[in-house]
């Protein structure tokens, strides 16, 4: 098998969930380019539009629809759709994410239940389904989004660091259950990336610069740099790859010290 094939998405049916913007938008552009036909699903059915046209414009193939992870009826019936229409479901990227930043002790039921719900149990609404699609087909490749907050804390990321260590086992667990029909389960861990979702931050110099030297290269990620670990755990490449957590933090969780007495 050539290098080029190893990766290559040729013939795979892909949803991207979340592929309005951000990691999500990034992603979807990334899997069209190696080959994968791509369904984007996005909250904002117009922003999925938007990423389908642009890969339909490169030569091809998508198509969009809203979808809101937080109604189970809505994820099952668009990944439904998608075996509809293309006679498969290959592969299922799922990226929708919010954050309320705030103290734990100043939280409220609302937001906890938003972020929750969201990040966490939307999560799970994806794979749910796209597991029984996938395993009663024998095959498959699912990729959450997990994050550096999934091991590292800060103030202000409770829930949000809650919700991303469950991605993590929800991942393993459906790694455990759904390999021996055939179906890998993995998720990528992102550290800091230049998305809407950060923008609070990027907008704050101090705070910006400070998140930049945690990263081994001092700076922040592109959304563009999560779409080769994506790619590689959704192709034949990571054949023998599940139930990890692959980190495309810039080095973040792994060097502790920033002083170098060399």
């Amino acid at each position: 098998m050539t290098s080029n094939r190893l990766f290559g998405l040729d013939g795979r049916v892909a949803a991207v969930i979340g592929a309005g913007s951000g990691i999500g938008e990034a992603v979807a552009l990334g899997c069209a380019g190696h080959g994968a036909t791509i369904c984007c699903l996005d909250i904002d059915a117009e922003a999925a539009t938007r990423t389908a046209a642009v890969i339909t414009e490169q030569g091809e193939t998508a198509d969009a629809a809203g979808l809101d992870v937080t109604d189970t009826a809505a994820v099952n019936e668009a990944l439904g759709a998608v075996v509809d229409r293309y006679g498969a479901l290959d592969i299922v990227v799922c990226t929708p994410g919010v954050n309320v930043r705030k103290r734990l002790v100043d939280y409220t039921d609302a937001e906890f239940d938003w972020v929750i719900g969201v990040n966490l149990k939307g999560s799970f609404h994806v794979l749910r389904s796209a597991g029984r699609i996938m395993a009663s087909r024998g095959h498959g490749s699912i990729i959450l989004f997990s994050s550096i907050r999934a091991q590292v804390v800060e103030p202000g990321q409770s829930v949000y660091a809650s919700t991303k260590a469950g991605i993590v086992q929800l991942v393993r667990t459906a790694a455990a259950e759904l390999g021996p029909s055939g179906v890998r389960v993995n998720a990528i861990g992102p550290g800091v990336v230049d998305t809407p979702l950060t923008a609070q931050i990027r907008n704050k110099p101090a705070w910006h610069q400070a998140y930049a030297a945690k990263s081994v290269f001092n700076r922040w990620a592109t959304a563009e740099e999560m779409v080769g670990p994506t790619v590689f755990l959704a192709s034949d490449a990571a054949s023998f790859v599940t139930g990890t957590l692959l980190m495309a933090d810039g080095g973040w969780t792994a060097v502790d010290g920033r002083f170098d007495p060399m």
